[in-house]
């Protein structure tokens, strides 16, 4: 690394105040800030020290995404290879050109290989995620460079959490525009990293979501990898859309097992069907304390608890209402939003009492949609993305009320 570092170093004057490139300086500080820490130091007699800056902190993030990365690849190859097998074609008829590099590694088209679906599944994510971060990264430096100041590493968050959220046959210029709208409307109109109201990631999703529902929900033939005679995937309902539609015999037709579930060995979004994946990313955020286990505990909490009262409540007997509450936990996108999305620290709550409030209300908002709203059964989105609008007003009344403790308190 050190030739890298010497020419970096060489070209440095060019962008720095003065050089003949100064308006660029944030394209030459992303690259230098990526591979190395900043030569910039603290100044003065009085200033705080910590570990934890935000580089760091975005790093534990993206560390403790990979889990769900690598799930995402394996478990979006394991769903195409088990159709394929199932439709008894030929590999490049459904895959095309993907189904080429197949045969040019020597590797079949077996759901039973982990390699096969392996890669298989990288061939389908891998795009999609080199659109987000290439576009997003654009978009950030033309703001940066507008706006004179520094790229934020929380782009580098969002470029990977976005596509997470996807379905694996989604369009790569619905990924560019939705990935734009997240970026532009969602975080830099507002004034960019620190002062969204919006999870980026999240509106970027929803912006798909209403914009083109056909492609980012409905059945399986969204939600499964490869195209055939003009019909994309499995036909019938996802594990989540079954439980709207008959409960847990909804799910249980399916042949999926919780334990199926709560590895990831269902369809979905790429990297949301995994529970166990999105846990050993928890585990990782609360011990780096990075992850708020207010916000973790409380949604979790307000979910089970509403989930557990239309669960005992007994309605309809082919209803989500007769979904068991440890289900709900481990379908859909509901452990990936309370780990990964709920948590975000710029606009989650920022008070102890706060965030408590916060997580319950977006955990029960689920709750509320998905029981109680047979036309949509995933509210997780949703949820947060209102979460996130209430979260200023929550700590404005919980800073509010202390206030008013303390001054009763010393007259």
């Amino acid at each position: 690394m050190r030739p890298l570092r010497k020419f970096l170093d060489r070209i440095a004057p060019h962008f720095e105040k003065g050089g003949r490139l100064e308006r660029l300086y944030p394209v030459y500080e992303v690259i230098d800030s990526f591979f190395y820490t900043t030569d910039e130091v603290t100044t003065g007699s009085v200033h705080v020290r910590d570990a934890l800056e935000f580089k760091r902190m975005m790093s534990v993030v993206l560390v403790a995404l990979v889990p769900c990365t690598i799930m995402a690849m394996y478990n979006t190859g394991l769903q195409s290879n088990t159709w394929i097998e199932n439709l008894g074609a030929s590999v490049t008829e459904v895959l095309g050109w993907r189904g080429e590099v197949m045969n040019g590694l020597g590797l079949s088209c077996d759901p039973g290989n982990l390699l096969s679906n392996f890669v298989l599944g990288a061939m389908y994510f891998l795009p999609i995620y080199i659109v987000t971060f290439v576009v997003g990264v654009l978009w950030e430096l033309l703001f940066c460079v507008v706006r004179k100041h520094e790229l934020n590493e929380g782009l580098f968050v969002t470029a990977l959490l976005f596509p997470l959220t996807l379905p694996a046959n989604i369009p790569l210029w619905q990924v560019a525009l939705g990935i734009s709208f997240g970026v532009v409307v969602a975080k830099e109109i507002f004034g960019g990293t620190g002062r969204n109201f919006l999870n980026p990631a999240l509106a970027a999703r929803a912006f798909l979501f209403f914009a083109y529902a056909k492609q980012i929900s409905g059945d399986l033939t969204v939600w499964t990898a490869g195209h055939w005679n003009g019909v994309d995937g499995f036909s019938g309902a996802t594990p989540l859309g079954a439980a709207g539609a008959n409960g847990l015999s909804g799910v249980t037709d399916q042949g999926i097992e919780f334990s199926d579930a709560l590895l990831g060995t269902i369809s979905g979004s790429m990297g949301e069907t995994s529970t166990l994946a999105c846990l050993i990313g928890a585990a990782i955020l609360l011990l780096a304390g990075v992850g708020s286990w207010r916000i973790m505990s409380s949604m979790f909490v307000g979910a089970m608890a509403l989930a557990t009262v239309c669960w005992a409540a007994g309605f309809g007997a082919d209803s989500m209402y007769q979904l068991p509450p440890h289900w709900h936990f481990v379908l859909g996108g509901f452990a990936f939003g309370l780990v990964f999305m709920a948590t975000d620290p710029v606009t989650a709550s920022m008070t102890h009492v706060g965030q408590f409030i916060y997580g319950a209300l977006i955990g029960m908002v689920v709750i509320v949609v998905r029981v109680m709203n047979t036309a949509f059964p995933e509210g997780t989105m949703l949820a947060i993305l209102l979460g996130n609008t209430f979260a200023p007003l929550i700590d404005y009344y919980v800073v509010r009320a202390n206030i008013r403790r303390r001054a009763l308190r010393h007259g």
